[in-house]
This record gives C-alpha cells, structure tokens and sequence, in this order.
C-alpha cells in the first residue's frame, strides 16, 4: 500500500502548498475594474501587489535582492541588512531576512506610515529613525544614517534599493511576465508608480524585448525630482522621489503623468466607491492617471500596477481629519475630486 508522507506537499487538485512563506510571493491575481473610469470602452485591470505575503509589490525586489546576495556570497546568514525605506521595502526585507536569518535594520523618517513601521518591527526589525532633513531633504539624511550604521561593524550589507540592478530583474522575471502570460501582447497601455523607477524599469526591458507594443506610463509625484522634476513636499509615500535615484538616471518612458498628493487620495475613495477596492496611496494615484486619459484609451486595454492596499492608509489618505490638515481639503472637496457627487 502507498502511503504518503506527512510532509508530501504534491496535491492533484486543490492550492499548492509553499516551501516557506518567500515561495507566495509573485503570481498575484488581476481584476477588472468595469466602473472605475466614465468610458466603458476602456478595457482597465489591475494587477494586484498587495496580495504578496508582505502586502506589496516590495516583496518581489525585497527577496531578489537579498537571495542574490546571499548565492554569490556577499551575505551570510547572521549577517545583518541595512536599509533605508519609507515602508514597503522595509516590510519585504524584514520578511525576507526573518526567513534566511538575518538580522535587519530600517532607516525611516516622520513620513513613514506608523503601521508599516510597527509591521517592520513586528517582524524583527530594528527602526532607526531620522528626525531631521539633510538640507530638507530626508532621503539624503536616510542615506547618511546608512553609511554611518555600514561603517559600526563589518557583517552588515545594504542591498541599496536605489540602485541595485536586482530591483528592476525581479520585475522583469516577476510581475510584467506575469502580466503578460495573462494578456500574451494584449496590453496597448501599463501604467505604473516610480519612486526607484525599478518597477517601470524592469516592465519597459521586458516588454522591448518581447518586442510588444505597450505604451508604458510611468505615473510620478507632483514635488517629485523624477524625469527633470522639481522638488516639493510631498505627503503620500511610495511615489515620487526627493533626489534622483541612480536607477532612475537617465531613463525614460512612453508618456509620463505627474499626479498631486490630492489628486491621489480621490482616486483612493474613487476606486473604494465604484469597486469596493481599497488601494494604497500610489495606487490611487496610477488610476487617476488613468482616468486623465481616458478619452485616448477607448478601445484599448489598459493595466494598472497597485502597488499595496489601503489598508496601510486608514490614518491618512482615509482619514479626513488627516487630509484637511495636511492637504488643505474637505471631504466635500475630495469627494467631487473623484466624482463622486
């Protein structure tokens, strides 16, 4: 009689059963979204990031990077991880080193999400805070308290987000081919959030490659010094850049669409009113943008890339106590924004 193993994780009908909980990471589902726009002939779906097991599309980069470092040796396990994030890198890293034992510490600053935070430590992380801007800028006094916690010890290593190469692979290996498997040369436009532009980066040389025709529109921050921008204040993290990333030197895009702090926190309770779908700050952001151009899209397919969910914005892009303060605007305002009146 064959009997199987406790441990046999092969099924022939039913979920697949992972390795370790890194193995969930990719393969994230894509939805329609038939009332989010006022054209029915636009054909949107978005892909789903916040399905990751660290509730990002971080989590792709996140594991990447830090299993290629370990394969060719520059990490070893007990070795510690340093990084600077705003939140969603810092949560895959904190994951990602939890599972191959290593040790990790983030470098944040006050316009880090509380809860991401509280996430990372939960998940073993130490929070090195950074109180004060470097010159008003608080990524360049991020990257200062990197190089200081590198220098204390010789075990630590920085994955370096910013510029390292395995960021855009991991969504050239990961979330375009995935797009495309579903939807093989059906994509006319695929919008997607910049902040290290590594996402856009990696969608852009996979789909050249493939020589598909989709227009790529990378989707940036007003306040932003992505793409020849100036720098401003910005509220809503995850989008936008205040100095310009080594990954983002140089590179360009089919159409560019810069969206205001406002406009994202209307494409946030657009997409919650006509889709019961709670999206992350930067997701709103990428849907407003395409409804900016929705009179070009008739016809056509469109795919947005959403980053993360709302549920890490309850405290603000939801809160309208937080956006009359800090952005200037009621909730009677935001609500015609989004046309929603």
């Amino acid at each position: 009689m064959n009997i199987k193993s406790k441990f046999d994780t092969t099924h022939a009908s039913g979920p697949r059963i992972a390795d370790n909980l890194l193995d969930l990471i990719g393969q994230t589902p894509m939805v329609r979204l038939p009332r989010y726009l006022d054209k029915p002939e636009v054909n949107l779906l978005a892909k789903v990031e916040a399905l990751n097991p660290g509730g990002s599309a971080k989590d792709r980069p996140a594991r990447h990077m830090i299993e290629r470092a370990l394969a060719d040796g520059r990490l070893s396990p007990g070795d510690t991880v340093v990084e600077s994030s705003s939140g969603n890198m810092g949560i895959g890293l904190a994951q990602t080193c939890a599972v191959h034992r290593l040790n990790f510490i983030c470098v944040v600053d006050p316009n880090a999400q509380a809860q991401n935070v509280a996430i990372i430590r939960a998940l073993g992380g130490r929070i090195e805070m950074v109180e004060q801007a470097l010159n008003g800028d608080f990524l360049a006094a991020r990257l200062e308290r990197v190089n200081a916690l590198l220098e204390e010890a010789g075990d630590r290593f920085w994955p370096n987000q910013y510029a390292n190469l395995d960021n855009p692979a991991s969504h050239e290996a990961g979330t375009v081919a995935e797009i495309d498997a579903a939807l093989p040369g059906q994509v006319d436009y695929l919008f997607v959030a910049c902040s290290s532009t590594g996402t856009a980066r990696g969608c852009r040389d996979f789909l050249r490659a493939k020589g598909r025709n989709t227009r790529v529109v990378a989707v940036d921050a007003e306040g932003s010094t992505l793409f020849d921008g100036t720098a401003g204040p910005r509220k809503i993290s995850g989008m936008g850049a205040g100095r310009l990333p080594e990954l983002a030197q140089g590179q360009s895009f089919d159409d560019l669409v810069r969206v205001s702090d406002l406009t994202c926190v209307a494409g946030c309770r657009r997409a919650v009113a006509r889709e019961g779908f709670l999206v992350g700050g930067s997701g709103g952001g990428v849907l407003e943008a395409v409804r900016s151009m929705q009179d070009e899209l008739s016809g056509k397919t469109a795919v947005a890339i959403i980053h993360d969910s709302g549920s890490r914005y309850l405290g603000t892009v939801f809160d309208d106590d937080w956006v009359a303060r800090e952005l200037g605007a009621s909730g009677k305002e935001v609500r015609a924004l989004a046309g929603l009146q």
